[in-house]
């Protein structure tokens, strides 16, 4: 058996790869790439997946990063646990075929409870008092107490929120290059975030995201040469690829102006009530998903929709099917932006009514994604004094809201979740072994992602 470093390069494009990534270009040289034909949504937990599976969401069923509980009606993000995702993943596949087989799993998404050697993920504590406190979670416990004795805590906090960026992505290729050396695993997964933070706040083009691609780049030649000392070959992919955007869509809004989201008034400002919305939208960067009661709430939410400005397409169940998407997860309705624009999840227009959380980074709380955790609110005169007051908070034992977040989804200059307008767009796929058995050349513009288990698969029979 082969060893393989998977890398996975999130918001990298085929189109980015050249004069900013000498290292990437010099692993397409010696190898081979390829722009990789995207799936709808393009979104992490969905493309992941696909990854791990082979299939589509209609098969897996992770069709966004979150989706409504129809028998509890709870709208449920950012979930971790392996066994919400359908079918064989790539790591069950290779100990079938190999029952020595040995892999470390390091910040990709369905983590917790994968029948992996080795695994590190993301995963604060929340005690009874309301506080939050950064930590990983890793199998065995062990695997990630050392890594931190080594390199130090992961930064929690350069991961998500308005700090995120390169330390994060630095320390999980750090974690990999001693995995690599010091575990020898048959398949290494990494996952190195930060390149897609700049680009939605920035857009794809802007100085800042370009230094991004050069930062990302710069950890990849690190892991490339740990990897080639150690005989492994090196396997790179992106989820998506990020497009320009400069229209937020307030699509929840739409529908309750329509008379069929409804809001429940609480203590703490209004919450969206999924048992007595006639339909509600869960947004999820450039695609929505659309939860509706009966069949006329359906259909004045797609009248809705279809005459809202920046959504391009309407998907009942039927037209699903052509897309990937058809699964009892999904909305009865999908609403996919206009290419430069994307669905912001608010519900509320009444400032009054605005949610304890909506100023908060809290992906579970909120029912849809919420790209604007990645500022610090611009109308706060002292933002990191507002911020460091409420550390000082923290660490007295006391209660309280880190209400930092800006309500401005103008700010936003980057999303994706729609196809791309052309394969280069889209995501990439990157290899040390050249086209041939195993790892075939695309048919047409683009490899498909669903083969991309089969190449990991024969790149570890080798």
């Amino acid at each position: 058996m082969t060893a393989v470093l998977w890398l996975n390069l999130v918001g990298l494009s085929a189109d980015q790869i050249g004069q900013h990534t000498p290292h990437l270009a010099a692993l397409a040289r010696r190898g081979s790439m390829a722009p990789m034909q995207g799936i709808l949504p393009g979104v992490t937990c969905s493309a992941q997946a696909t990854l791990l599976t082979g299939t589509l969401p209609s098969e897996h069923g992770a069709v966004a990063n979150g989706w409504l509980d129809r028998r509890t009606m709870e709208v449920a993000l950012w979930r971790q646990s392996n066994h919400l995702v359908a079918g064989e993943k790539v790591y069950e596949a290779a100990k079938l075929r190999q029952p020595s087989f040995r892999c470390a799993k390091l910040f990709w998404w369905w983590n917790m409870g994968a029948s992996v050697e080795w695994s590190i993920t993301p995963r604060p504590y929340y005690p009874a008092d309301g506080r939050k406190i950064p930590a990983v979670y890793s199998w065995p416990p062990t695997f990630g107490q050392d890594l931190e004795d080594a390199i130090g805590a992961f930064p929690f906090f350069d991961f998500w929120g308005p700090k995120a960026g390169l330390p994060s992505s630095r320390w999980i290729a750090e974690a990999t290059r001693r995995t690599l050396v010091e575990k020898s695993p048959d398949l290494t997964m990494a996952y190195l975030p930060h390149l897609d933070y700049d680009h939605q706040r920035f857009g794809p083009d802007h100085p800042r995201s370009i230094q991004a691609l050069a930062e990302l780049d710069t950890l990849v030649g690190t892991l490339v040469e740990a990897a080639d000392a150690q005989g492994v070959v090196t396997i790179a992919v992106s989820e998506y690829a990020i497009e320009a955007v400069e229209r937020p869509v307030a699509i929840n809004l739409a529908l309750r102006h329509a008379g069929l989201l409804h809001a429940r008034p609480t203590p703490t400002g209004e919450v969206l009530d999924p048992f007595g919305s006639r339909a509600f939208a869960l947004a999820d960067h450039q695609i929505a998903h659309v939860y509706c009661q009966d069949e006329g709430a359906l259909e004045r939410a797609r009248t809705t929709l279809e005459a809202l400005p920046g959504v391009e397409h309407v998907l009942d169940r039927d037209a699903q099917v052509a897309y990937g998407i058809a699964h009892e997860n999904a909305g009865d309705l999908v609403a996919i932006a206009e290419a430069g624009a994307w669905f912001t999840y608010y519900y509320w227009d009444d400032p009054d009514a605005e949610p304890d959380f909506a100023r908060t980074v809290d992906i579970h709380r909120k029912p849809g994604y919420d790209p604007c955790e990645m500022w610090l609110d611009p109308g706060i005169r002292f933002p990191k004094l507002k911020v460091a007051g409420k550390l000082l908070q923290k660490k007295l034992g006391q209660r309280y809201r880190m209400d930092v977040i800006p309500l401005r989804p103008e700010l936003v200059r980057g999303s994706h979740g729609r196809l791309p307008s052309k394969a280069s767009r889209g995501p990439v796929y990157l290899s040390s072994l050249p086209f041939g058995p195993g790892n075939p050349e695309p048919d047409g513009e683009a490899v498909p992602m669903t083969s991309i288990k089969a190449r990991v698969l024969a790149a570890l029979a080798r």
